[in-house]
């Protein structure tokens, strides 16, 4: 069995504590609870991540042919977490909190409401016959802390712009304070200047988003470290790597068989992390030699992987292309079995053909990015994080209203 070092929530300077992870065969966190569709079924399988592990007493529920994340009642909840969320549910009338959803992501939304013990504010979100975005807050957010949950997934530009026009509408609604709340921070990949001539659209972004009004920003799983740099304002950078790890505990797979790879020279520090985590696992990378945008050349392979269970890490997956050239190239070196994990699935064509090609034994992800059906395949998993990004917002809501009782 897997064993995994005690995790912290966010390697920020506002790290949120966890207990440690599993001794035995059986596991409990704040965030194992997984549960997965019949063993026949050739639906991925969806787990939430909401409460410890537990039996439910009811099947999950398949409407018309679509799997749904379950989401885990109060009489779930062990005692001591059963009585934190009463207690924030006795208090949110108390309290100057808001939450309110844009139409990219609202599955997660609202686990991320439920976790909270609030309901998501009332917003009125339409586009005309033109194309433009009216946004309209249809309840009161005067003097709130307001978090606005919106990933700029595909389609970026759209999404990009409602959160932009949403955070305009609370600054002019007279909100205390305004933060974004972004799973999946597009256009990160525009980091720097690789060519001549070339814009650096992630500071552009930042501006955007900074000017529109926005107080704080809460992002997960950035491309790179130094966007948060782009911003003039606090930037709250959570790493989802707890929400997988915990997961990767429950594989009956020995410690010694596993290594861990980057799929490139770029990633190496986010797979050293990975590995540090998953017992120390070594680590082998794969170089790569980028052709162009979202073209890639696998060159060789650094480290040993013959005979063992390979993990490949990284931080999105987009056409797939790295990634399922690095599981190739990890096959042909003699790896017996290859996962992938990943916190944003873009899944940009013709990533799906590529990642069910019989390649990996299974794509772990996240739902920091919602998976369309016709995306599901039979070795899909999809991780819900909406109780890492829920309790971060409380503690956040929690130390900005401490901070301004001394201003």
């Amino acid at each position: 069995m897997v064993s995994v070092n005690k995790l912290s929530l966010s390697q920020t300077s506002s790290s949120l504590p966890m207990p440690s992870f599993f001794s035995s065969s059986h596991s409990s966190s704040l965030f194992s609870s997984r549960m997965s569709m019949a063993s026949n079924d050739s639906r991925p399988k969806i787990f939430s991540q909401n409460s410890v592990r537990c039996d439910m007493a009811e099947p999950v529920n398949v409407g018309n042919g679509k799997p749904s994340i379950p989401i885990l009642n109060e009489r779930t909840l062990p005692k001591f977490l059963e009585s934190a969320r009463i207690e924030k549910k006795i208090n949110k009338n108390s309290s100057r909190l808001k939450l309110f959803s844009g139409s990219a992501n609202p599955a997660l939304s609202q686990d991320i409401a439920w976790y909270m013990g609030l309901e998501l504010g009332k917003i009125n979100i339409k586009r005309f016959a033109d194309g433009e975005i009216y946004v309209q807050l249809q309840e009161s957010v005067r003097g709130c802390d307001v978090y606005l949950l919106q990933p700029t997934c595909p389609p970026a530009n759209e999404n990009l712009m409602e959160l932009l026009i949403m955070i305009d509408a609370c600054r002019r609604a007279s909100a205390k304070n305004i933060t974004a709340v972004i799973p999946y921070f597009g256009y990160a990949r525009a980091d720097r200047k690789s060519q001549g001539r070339e814009s650096i659209a992630a500071k552009l972004v930042a501006n955007l988003i900074t000017k529109a009004g926005a107080n704080r920003v809460l992002a997960c799983d950035i491309h790179s470290g130094q966007s948060m740099g782009y911003f003039d304002i606090p930037v709250d950078h959570l790493y989802c790597q707890p929400v997988i790890l915990d997961y990767l505990a429950s594989k009956t797979v020995c410690s010694n068989d596993l290594v861990v790879v980057s799929p490139d020279v770029g990633g190496v520090a986010r797979a050293r992390a990975f590995a540090k985590k998953l017992s120390d696992a070594p680590l082998a990378i794969v170089d790569k030699r980028r052709q162009g945008h979202n073209v890639a050349e696998v060159m060789n392979l650094i480290g040993d992987v013959k005979g063992k269970v390979a993990v490949i890490v990284d931080d999105m997956i987009d056409t797939a292309g790295t990634i399922a050239k690095g599981a190739a190239l990890l096959h042909q070196e003699g790896a017996r079995e290859v996962y992938a994990c990943c916190t944003h699935a873009v899944f940009s064509p013709p990533a799906i053909e590529r990642l069910s090609s019989g390649l990996f034994q299974e794509v772990i992800i996240t739902n920091t990015v919602p998976v369309a059906e016709k995306n599901y395949f039979p070795q899909l998993t999809v991780l819900s994080v909406a109780n890492l990004l829920g309790e971060t917002i409380w503690r956040v809501h929690d130390d900005c209203s401490v901070s301004s009782i001394f201003q």
